[in-house]
């Protein structure tokens, strides 16, 4: 079982990398946000930073895969709707404060095994998400490429909408996504 203060530290790494990238994401930065007591940085992490890190981006996977799975049993467009959605509302939510935090370690990471674990994150995303669009309606052949499109898509209309402050290049970029995944769906869309 994972302590309170454990997991307030996690959670306060995955905030911060989503919302000041991973070189803002230190441990002082993480404490402040979470309280959680000094003395537990190195019996929760004796791996440092990167270990918290690392952690953090488990949480991401794990709670996006639970989004992208709620969708299962739905057509093609109700599962790229639903993972659409979940960046819409964090956008909407967080005031375009907040990002992903997989994007956050990717573009910084100096470490292989961070930038690797970040890779897992979106490899994951792009499998499951594959899969429940073909169970959707899209060509078997057609829904790799379908999720790839559909992660790389929603993570740079999130970068954009947060350099603009707007929802509306994300709209922008969700609506062509959700065509494209219509089209596909439709008999002879492939």
């Amino acid at each position: 079982m994972v302590s309170d203060a454990k997991a307030r530290m996690i959670e306060g790494a995955a905030r911060l990398l989503a919302e000041k990238g991973l070189q803002e994401t230190s441990f002082s930065e993480v404490l402040a946000l979470t309280g959680a007591p000094r003395g537990s940085i190195y019996h929760h992490f004796p791996g440092g930073k990167a270990s918290l890190v690392a952690q953090a981006l488990d949480l991401q996977r794990t709670r996006s895969m639970a989004v992208i799975e709620s969708a299962r049993g739905r057509s093609a467009e109700e599962v790229a709707g639903t993972f659409l959605d979940a960046w819409r509302q964090l956008l909407l939510v967080a005031h375009f404060r907040i990002g992903c935090s997989a994007v956050a370690v990717a573009v910084a990471a100096d470490a292989d095994d961070l930038l690797q674990r970040s890779g897992e994150v979106f490899r994951d995303w792009a499998g499951l998400l594959a899969e429940l669009l073909a169970l959707g309606g899209v060509p078997a052949d057609a829904a790799p490429g379908a999720a790839a499109l559909l992660v790389a898509g929603s993570e740079g209309g999130v970068i954009l909408s947060r350099a603009q402050s707007s929802i509306e290049p994300f709209e922008a970029v969700a609506g062509q996504l959700i065509a494209y995944v219509r089209g596909l769906s439709e008999p002879g869309g492939d």
